[in-house]
């Protein structure tokens, strides 16, 4: 797992400012993306850098990589991720003649890029981001895998583009400024309150996200984007066992494949279905399979503070029953409390926060990376499989997101200044966001209403909400210099299960039965009929006492958040009692975050 970052020109020099800037200066923004090793290349018009996760071919996957003909540069790439396939691909690239120096994947992403073309993205299996100049046709290719694992974002420039895994590294050239508008600013809030991700969009004016799934072509004649791959309706031919049957295989399949690197690797273990299924499908393959978890504490009923079983119990349960070596890690109140850890977190995710919901698994992250470069997670099922409790033909139904159906969250633009709050009319942009959504959702002719209606809930899942979590996971993971990876997005898994009648996922009444099914004789009853626990918040009273102090003071000695806030409201919640539905203590985290978030990168604001 690396981070990118670069610069093309199209009038056959870099981008006017480049010369402002070094490339070396640009890639270090993304520095704990890549701990082990650092390096760029440039040419007449472009440069590309590079820093490296090494997770395999330790010594000889150095980047950027260059391919050269008759003594000039034909194909410079830089790129992140892992393709579970490269072996694969590297024996069929070499029986059409072609020679590898390494075992690395990225050579296989060279290799393919210079023989396939735009064709190549659909060859690879896994998660994956690259860039690829050629310099003869000035032309730069930037690519995402399916699901957008792995970010990638540019801006155009007068005379060339930027780009870079984060937005930091973008921002750090001279050429594009750091500006903020009406439509980034709902994105930002939007992807953080109530999770909506557009794909392609950014919360910086000019600052664009390659698509999931796309070839994003920059070339002195524009910008060209062509989809290699989607969502897409296919006839569903087995029966349910044989169906149980294939999801077993393909999940296994997928698991066994991302197991492998030249680095320890573990496994993310909360005692829920997916990551227990997750765990027992990786014990066999390892002599010592070593799992973690986060534990924040339970109140006298035994319940989190949203009354969810505490996954404390389950984890150890599955830990006896597959005899791993496991480690807890429980952070303090005072902790998930402390600014500097909000800091950090709003750094990292370029965004606003989920509170202590980012600062703990921040700090899962880091105990992982203390002994193992790459784990295994079970991101992906609840969406996949219909985990969620918005699954259901009442919310499916809904001309809205599913899952604003469901969530209880309060109107936290009350906080906004009420003329800003007007201006972005963020009911109204909802509703144009999910209209613009369910109308890319193609169905087979004859789809039955209410099937069609939960292939919708399905789809909005996996390409709106989903995205909010792969990027959060990402950028707190890559903030320790972590590997996450996800095996129930292995793309066949995918388009299988998406395209499964939803009868089978909910065969015998229960939400995910179908991969209940497809794991029954791995776990234990107690953890195999546990109903979804979403990832644990903080219950200590004394969380949100910390967060009322530091906002009070805040406003005690002014914030750049000042000019987007009804300064009276955020007063008025500085008073309301700690189990006060108005304004949650995501309220107080919005105020925190917006001032964090504006203090980092001093955006110009174009409202």
């Amino acid at each position: 797992m690396c981070g990118l970052a670069g610069y093309a020109g199209f009038a056959g020099c870099a981008p006017s400012g480049t010369e402002e800037v070094s490339l070396k200066e640009m890639t270090e923004t993304q520095a704990c993306r890549g701990p082990d090793a650092s390096a760029a290349w440039t040419g007449d018009a472009a440069g590309l850098g590079h820093t490296r996760l090494a997770t395999v071919d330790l010594v000889g996957g150095r980047q950027p990589l260059v391919l050269t003909r008759g003594g000039r540069t034909a194909l410079a790439v830089v790129f992140t991720g892992e393709v579970y396939n490269h072996a694969e691909l590297r024996a069929e690239l070499t029986a059409r003649g072609r020679r590898f120096r390494t075992r690395c994947d990225s050579e296989v992403v060279l290799q393919a890029v210079d023989a396939w073309g735009e064709q190549a993205p659909a060859r690879l299996e896994g998660m994956f981001a690259y860039a690829a100049w050629e310099p003869a046709h000035r032309r730069l290719t930037l690519v995402r895998d399916r699901f957008g694992i792995k970010p990638l974002c540019y801006a155009r420039t007068s005379d060339g583009v930027v780009f870079g895994s984060e937005p930091k590294a973008v921002l750090a050239h001279p050429a594009v400024p750091a500006r903020l508008e009406l439509d980034g600013l709902r994105e930002l809030l939007l992807s953080a309150h109530p999770m909506i991700k557009t794909p392609g969009r950014s919360a910086f004016a000019g600052l664009r996200e390659v698509e999931p799934g796309t070839v994003t072509t920059l070339t002195p004649d524009g910008v060209r984007t062509r989809r290699y791959w989607s969502l897409t309706p296919a006839e569903h031919r087995d029966d349910l066992p044989s169906t149980v049957e294939r999801v077993r295989t393909l999940l296994s399949r997928a698991v066994t494949g991302q197991l492998r690197a030249d680095v320890p690797v573990s496994v993310l273990l909360s005692g829920g279905l997916d990551s227990s299924a997750i765990a027992a499908l990786a014990r066999p393959e390892v002599e010592v399979l070593h799992t973690l978890s986060v534990d924040l504490g339970a109140g006298a009923s035994g319940q989190d503070a949203m009354g969810r079983d505490l996954d404390g119990p389950y984890a150890d349960l599955m830990v006896r029953h597959l005899d791993t070596a496991h480690r807890t890690v429980a952070p303090a109140t005072q902790d998930l409390a402390d600014p500097s850890h909000r800091c950090r977190v709003g750094r990292l995710r370029d965004g606003l926060t989920m509170g202590d919901f980012d600062t703990s698994l921040m700090m899962l992250f880091r105990a992982v990376r203390e002994h193992f470069p790459v784990t295994l997670s079970g991101e992906g099922a609840d969406e996949l499989f219909g985990g969620y409790r918005w699954f259901t033909p009442s919310a499916a139904a809904a001309e809205s997101f599913p899952w604003d159906t469901v969530l209880d969250r309060a109107d936290l633009t009350r906080l906004l200044d009420p003329t800003l709050a007007a201006a972005l009319d963020l009911p109204a942009h909802r509703a144009e966001l999910h209209a613009a959504a369910a109308a890319e959702i193609e169905h087979l002719p004859g789809t039955a209403p209410g099937e069609a209606a939960l292939r919708r809930d399905s789809y909005l899942n996996l390409t709106r909400f989903l995205p909010c979590l792969l990027d959060r996971t990402d950028r707190l993971s890559m903030g320790s210099g972590l590997e996450v990876r996800v095996p129930f997005l292995d793309h066949r898994l995918v388009e299988y299960v998406f395209n499964t009648p939803w009868e089978f996922k909910t065969f015998d009444g229960r939400e995910k039965s179908l991969l209940r099914a497809a794991v029954a004789d791995l776990l234990p009853p107690p953890v195999l009929a546990r109903r979804k626990s979403p990832y644990p918040m903080v219950r200590d009273p004394a969380y949100r006492a910390a967060l009322t102090g530091q906002v009070g003071r805040l406003l005690a000695t002014g914030s750049p958040a000042a000019e987007l806030l009804d300064v009276r409201a955020v007063r008025g919640l500085l008073l309301e009692p700690s189990g006060a539905k108005r304004f949650p203590r995501e309220g107080l985290e919005l105020v925190l975050d917006l001032d964090q978030w504006l203090r980092t990168h001093r955006p110009a604001l174009h409202l």
